[in-house]
């Protein structure tokens, strides 16, 4: 496949050569969603996946990342 570039201009007036899109069309084949709810087969696993899930979009820090001490 060739590279194709385009010309976009830059903040300070100048020119850049970037990639353009290097994308395949047509649609994607086989499954796309990842096959969680498949992978998930009993109800107590899924509880605690999406529990789990709730506690990094909810919760007061992010996730994995919590200070140990107050700024």
């Amino acid at each position: 496949m060739t590279e194709q570039y385009e010309e976009k201009p830059t903040a300070g007036g100048g020119v850049a050569r970037v990639l353009a899109g290097t994308y395949v069309p047509g649609r994607p084949e086989g499954k796309g969603d990842g096959g969680w709810r498949q992978k998930l087969a009993e109800r107590t696993d899924a509880l605690r996946y999406l529990k789990s899930a709730e506690r990094y979009w909810y919760g007061e820090s992010f996730g994995s990342e919590k200070r140990r001490g107050a700024a």
